[in-house]
């Protein structure tokens, strides 16, 4: 793929950052390839303007993100429907998701302009939760939706079906339902297994189970997963890669839905 526009994103919290995104557009100059920022982005690189992530993914064939995984975690939420290659250069602490460090920028910027890189497909869910007989709207995840508990230290019951049919209920501190990507995160730490990035399927993973056979489960990428709250006098959360959790209110009928 041959990048004519470069979505630039970075991390403005991060110390240096705010040179290397100047660095890295002024890289890009030398190449002839157009790039534009996103709005915080461009106030810290002293442009006049900047776009919002999802104008920014509309408008560039390539987003390049200098930060580490959460803030392509963040970037992946706010894209809307419309999701572009992400190039990930790593300023933060963890760069799983990154293709090259920040001292290598250069050399980062000459095999996009040269088209010296190969792209990983990845998986992602799309989240809604029902609230009575209301529904949020669509939410996107690159490694995980989490139901868990509040803050009383108590287990929570969470009726769980796949394609419609019963898989079980759940009695645990809560539920991963992990990508290929997320495999090696939360899900992971929980106890699940690692997944090929590519291997086109979902795992859903207990949070400390209370029965001894809740264990992973694997289910095929396309599957529709369903999981209530049986017990409607505690609070459940949703988060969807560390994300400000949803609080699912205790007074609906209420269920996670997760494709």
């Amino acid at each position: 793929m041959h990048a004519k526009t470069i979505g630039l994103i970075a991390h403005t919290g991060k110390p240096g950052v705010a040179e290397l995104i100047s660095a890295i557009a002024q890289e890009f100059d030398h190449f002839s390839i157009s790039t534009l920022f996103e709005k915080e982005t461009a106030e810290i690189a002293g442009k006049k303007s900047g776009l919002s992530l999802a104008e920014l993914g509309a408008s560039a064939d390539l987003l390049v993100v200098a930060g580490g995984d959460g803030t392509i975690l963040h970037v992946v939420g706010q894209l809307g429907e419309i999701i572009k290659p992400i190039f990930g250069i790593n300023v933060g602490s963890l760069g799983f998701l990154t293709c090259a460090s920040s001292s290598t920028y250069r050399e980062a910027v000459e095999c996009i302009a040269r088209d010296r890189i190969n792209f990983s497909q990845r998986a992602l869910l799309e989240a809604r939760v029902h609230l009575g007989d209301k529904r949020t709207a669509k939410m996107i995840a690159l490694n995980d939706a989490v139901l868990s508990r509040g803050e009383l230290s108590r287990l929570v019951l969470l009726r769980t079906r796949v394609n419609g049919e019963p898989l079980t209920e759940f009695n645990a501190d809560g539920l991963i339902v992990a990508t290929p990507t997320g495999s090696t995160a939360y899900s992971l730490s929980a106890g699940g297994p690692i997944l090929d990035p590519e291997s086109g399927v979902f795992v859903i993973t207990p949070i400390c189970p209370h029965v001894l056979t809740n264990r992973s489960i694997i289910v095929a990428e396309g599957s529709i997963i369903d999981i209530e709250a049986s017990d409607p006098d505690y609070p459940v959360f949703l988060t969807l890669d560390g994300r400000t959790p949803i609080h699912v209110d205790k007074e609906n009928a209420s269920a996670g839905v997760v494709t």
